[in-house]
Order: structure tokens, then C-alpha cells, then sequence
């Protein structure tokens, strides 16, 4: 894992999306060993929190503070971002993808081959990613996260398109995380059984309209 971060904090975070305000005076603390996880009915702003996190987008004021970690780093260098979209390339095989994500983050900390099996795919190694399922390409994209370890994982609806022995999968292998002393920051509609959870609440609720 690269070094590690004992706190990601946002403070007074105001962001702006297509004219409306999103997030306002928006302030949190999520801390190693923890998992922070971030709920409200849509348009609330939860994918969005975790976009800026990230470093897709911007605040218009305030500021996200880490403690710890590399100090020749972003806080979006330390971060992985599990989003909505797979980011698969069809054409490539399952093990191809993969090692594909390993090279471009540069830094290997695992083998592609344990990755896959960890996520119940190994079995696949050698198939193109057009045929898999939503729940397989879901695990796959997952496997990311294993083959070039971060500090801080931003989860968002982690367990969708999931059946509930590949939910189970996944959330022990969240688990190990945390009690390596990682940082997840989950945003979900769904209860999120982690041991050690600290809650975010966003709102109002924005019908019809997701962030």
C-alpha cells in the first residue's frame, strides 16, 4: 500500500453542477480504519462528493485536507475511484483489462492472476470482456483496487448488479482494508455492513435528478 492516510477532511466544500448548487458549507472527517459512508436520496450530491474527492471536479469554495500519505502526491493520487462505469475494454480479456489498469497506475502491488481469483474470476481469465455479465464486470473493475493498492477508496453503490455471495466477496475484501489501516468513503443507497462505520448524511433530496 502506498503511505498512509489517518484522515481525509472536507471543509465548508460548496460545488456547483449545471447551475445549481450541489453541495454548500458541506464539512466531514473520515478516518483510517473507517469506513465513512455517505447517504441521501438522489440529487443529494453523493457521487458527486466522491467525483470531487477524486479530483474530477472542483469546488468553488472550500478545501479537502489529508493527513499522512505522500507529500509529493494530490489527494486524488491517493485515492481510487470505484464509480458506475466498468472502464472495461471489450476487445481485451478479463486478465488483459486488468493488467491493463496494474500499468497505468504504474505502481504493482499485486498479481493479476490473485486480484482475479479474489474476485471469483480467475476461472475467466482468458475471455474477453464483451461476454461478461454486469455482476462479473462489476467484480472486474473492482480487481483494480487489488493490483495497485491506495490509501483512500472511494466506493460508490459498491455492491450494485451484485449477488449476494459476490456482495459477501467484496465487502470482506473492503474489510481487510480497513484493518490495514485504508480509508473508504461509500456512497450508497443500501445498509453497508462494515464493522466500523462513521455516517454522512446529504440533503434535501432532489426528485428526479441524481449527483
Amino acid at each position: 500500500m502506498a503511505s498512509p492516510v489517518s484522515s481525509l477532511e472536507g471543509r465548508t466544500l460548496t460545488l456547483d453542477r449545471g447551475g445549481r448548487r450541489v453541495l454548500a458549507d458541506l464539512s466531514f472527517r473520515a478516518v483510517a480504519g473507517r469506513a465513512l459512508v455517505v447517504t441521501g436520496a438522489n440529487g443529494a450530491g453523493k457521487s458527486t462528493l466522491l467525483r470531487l474527492i477524486a479530483g474530477l471536479l472542483r469546488p468553488v469554495a472550500g478545501d479537502l485536507v489529508i493527513e499522512g500519505g505522500d507529500p509529493d502526491l494530490t489527494i486524488a493520487q491517493h485515492c481510487h475511484y470505484f464509480g458506475h462505469q466498468d472502464a472495461l475494454k471489450n476487445q481485451l480479456s478479463v486478465a488483459e483489462n486488468l493488467a491493463f489498469w496494474r500499468d497505468f497506475f504504474g505502481v504493482a502491488d499485486g498479481t493479476v492472476l490473485d486480484a482475479l481469483d479474489r474476485v471469483g474470476l480467475a476461472r475467466l481469465i482468458d475471455l474477453p470482456a464483451a461476454y461478461l455479465s454486469a455482476g462479473q464486470r462489476r467484480r472486474l473493475a473492482f480487481a483494480r483496487l487489488l493490483v495497485t493498492r491506495r490509501p483512500i477508496w472511494l466506493l460508490d453503490e459498491p455492491t450494485s448488479a451484485l449477488d449476494a455471495a459476490s456482495e459477501a466477496r467484496l465487502l470482506e475484501i473492503v474489510g481487510e482494508h480497513l484493518d490495514a489501516g485504508g480509508l473508504v468513503v461509500a456512497a450508497t443507497h443500501l445498509d453497508l455492513p462494515f464493522a466500523r462505520i462513521d455516517g454522512l448524511r446529504l440533503g434535501p433530496a432532489i426528485v428526479g435528478e441524481a449527483a
